[in-house]
């Protein structure tokens, strides 16, 4: 059975504390907007997963009280980075396992200001559900004082470079294209643009990535409504939907552990294996692919994406970025919304948000942000400890 997605929503990603307004407050406004998109009401939804990991249990029914009280199975997901997609993909399994025929998928985050700990939680380390991938890294390559997720995948950079020869300028082209691509991005929590030169000279975070390689704490919320082909078919929502092809999600394996290196600890093998199996599903490849909205937590997550998703070869990611491939009028447009980078990353709106994104720009409806002919999109969005997600989109 088919799955669509028919109408998507989302609040502006801001710094935490901008606004004054609680979670429940995003969650209606970005679910109240998902159902204005697709045109139904929110009795008609009769599932709602609901992504998040910084609020208290249930969370997830006292957002969605603000849609409708009508008693509906509400489900509270948290699965650290990964939460919004990992959302999504329970709303799709329910529509094409047949158990409803529409669902509304809804994440947000109400985070505090400052970096993230050693998990979503930041608890202590001895009792951390990642603490065996910190063990990792602290095995290799010490622990220093900076920011733990920024070590670990700045480390993994530092392993990127000795093995491959990649350079600091080039994990800088990822900060640059995605800063300047949030420009035309109203919901971007940054829309100013940066030259490689800026980025490099920005406050360093961990070696070798500095500020402006980072993505930052947010507060935002996202939603999509996922139906069956049978509920498009009768409310005749064939000119809204995008029909999600194919999806998948891993978790860490031995790979991750056994070679004791970063580059695989923050989850390229999971990556790897989630896109191999979207494509064997869908029998698209990526040179099906025209616009990707991937998981740029930091910068070099972006380079080792490219090499998961086979966009190139293992370290030839670096070049990949600094020739223009991966922007406009190159082979694929990647996070044409700014990416985590620059549009922000609220943990549990972070997944729903790339599939809005990529709704809007195979609709053609993404304003100065479109890509030219968008058909087919792919979305990548991880967590440590660990998940992957993958899904493919396509329009006509």
């Amino acid at each position: 059975m088919k799955s669509y997605i028919v109408g998507v929503g989302m609040t502006k990603f801001e710094k935490p504390e901008t606004r004054d307004w609680q979670y429940w407050d995003m969650a209606k406004e970005a679910g109240g907007a998902a159902l204005a998109d697709a045109g139904i009401a929110y009795e008609d939804v009769r599932q709602v997963p609901v992504g998040y990991c910084f609020q208290a249990s249930t969370a997830g029914q006292r957002a969605v009280y603000e849609l409708g009280l009508t008693g509906v199975p509400v489900y509270n997901i948290n699965n650290n980075c990964a939460t919004g997609s990992s959302a999504l993909m329970l709303a799709r399994q329910f529509v094409e396992g047949g158990i409803s025929d529409c669902v509304l998928a809804l994440g947000f985050e109400k985070m505090r200001r400052g970096a993230l700990g050693g998990g979503a939680d930041g608890g202590d380390f001895k009792t951390s559900p990642v603490a065996r991938h910190y063990g990792i890294m602290a095995a290799r390559h010490g622990f220093e004082m900076s920011p733990p997720t920024a070590q670990i995948f700045g480390d993994a950079a530092r392993e990127h470079m000795e093995k491959y020869g990649t350079t600091e300028a080039q994990l800088a082209a990822v900060g640059a294209k995605n800063h300047r691509h949030s420009v035309n991005n109203p919901y971007a929590q940054f829309q100013d643009a940066y030259t490689v030169d800026e980025i490099l000279a920005a406050k360093t975070i961990h070696m070798p990535l500095t500020k402006l390689q980072c993505s930052p704490t947010s507060d935002g919320a996202a939603a999509a409504v996922v139906v069956s082909e049978r509920f498009v078919e009768e409310r005749g929502l064939g000119d809204k939907a995008v029909e999600i092809v194919a999806q998948s999600m891993t978790t860490d394996t031995a790979e991750s552990f056994d070679s004791g290196s970063c580059i695989d600890v923050v989850g390229q093998p999971m990556s790897r294996e989630a896109a191999r199996q979207v494509f064997e599903t869908s029998g698209l490849g990526i040179d099906d692919v025209d616009v990707i909205e991937l998981h740029d937590c930091f910068s070099v997550n972006e380079l080792l994406t490219y090499e998961a998703l086979g966009m190139c070869d293992a370290g030839e990611s670096g070049k990949l970025v600094e020739s223009g491939a991966t922007t406009y009028g190159g082979r694929w447009v990647v996070n044409p919304s700014g990416g985590l980078i620059s549009k922000g990353h609220p943990l549990g709106a972070t997944g729903i948000a790339q599939l809005a994104e990529l709704t809007w720009q195979l609709r053609g409806s993404a304003g100065g942000r479109q890509v030219p002919g968008a058909r087919v999109g792919l979305a990548h969005n991880i967590g440590l400890g660990g998940a992957a997600v993958v899904t493919m989109v396509r329009r006509g």
